[in-house]
């Protein structure tokens, strides 16, 4: 395998696509335009951010051109994240939790909202929860939003207090927070998403909103993205959101 060619490791993959994801989160931009930039197919760029394929060294080059960063430098940082690992056992922080006491929570899950942007319409898309090795946690990552330049992914708090689970993303101090129920026997979670809801230009307005996670299994032919009435799934996602608030799983006053 030529130099250029050569495949980064798993975990140098991640620690450059975690950067990446946050390069555009921070500038807003879609990973199309990205793609563009770096002369690269949108498939590419989706699949290494994804984890679904490893970074080559000549894919990387492109990427650091088309957004004008170092990322080797995610994997100069890559050394110091191994050390903050605390076995299996999560940071009291997030629940000190252990991996085989969680275990149970990994997997992929369709994820429902309202859509922010169309009151009629239900917003979809996947969730992965899974145990990282260089966090000690569990942590969650988005895929398959439309709207792909606010893709999130962060950390996973099951403290035992509660009976809630947190799913919090901390981007330069600017905070989003899910706090959904422990699955049912369904393995489904219901809960809150309290947000920020763009605007114009830099406008940023505080939103709540209902959100349910299903087990990406539950559903045999998911649909994504904005979800009109007009959708198969329409009916079904509907339910799962009116659940959150009829049992209630979640409240919403009004003063």
């Amino acid at each position: 395998m030529s130099a250029p060619d050569k495949q980064l490791s798993d975990e140098q993959s991640r620690q450059i696509a975690e950067t990446i994801r946050e390069e555009l989160a921070r500038r807003r931009v879609s990973r199309q335009t990205l793609a563009e930039q770096a002369k690269l197919s949108l498939s590419t760029l989706e699949k290494v951010l994804g984890g679904r394929r490893p970074f080559t060294l000549a894919t990387m080059v492109r990427l650091e051109q088309a957004l004008g960063i170092s990322l080797r430098k995610a994997l100069d940082a890559a050394p110091a994240a191994a050390v903050a690992v605390n076995g299996d056992v999560a940071p009291d922080s997030l629940g000190a939790y252990s991996r085989r006491a969680v275990s149970w929570l990994e997997g992929v899950y369709l994820t429902l909202r309202p859509s922010f942007g169309d009151r009629e319409a239900i917003y979809a898309y996947r969730t992965e929860i899974a145990w990282d090795p260089a966090a000690s946690s569990l942590v969650f990552r988005e895929g398959e939003r439309q709207d792909a330049a606010y893709t999130q992914w962060g950390e996973v708090a099951v403290p035992n207090q509660s009976g809630f689970i947190y799913l919090v993303t901390n981007r330069h101090g600017q905070h989003r927070l899910i706090t959904v129920s422990r699955p049912t026997i369904a393995g489904e979670m219901y809960g809150i998403i309290t947000t920020l809801l763009a605007g114009r230009g830099s406008l940023l307005t505080p939103i709540a909103a209902p959100i349910a996670f299903l087990p990406i299994k539950n559903i045999p032919q998911p649909s994504v993205g904005r979800v009109s009435s007009t959708d198969a799934n329409f009916a079904v996602y509907r339910e799962h959101l009116r659940r959150t608030t009829d049992e209630p799983f979640a409240m919403f006053l009004q003063g």
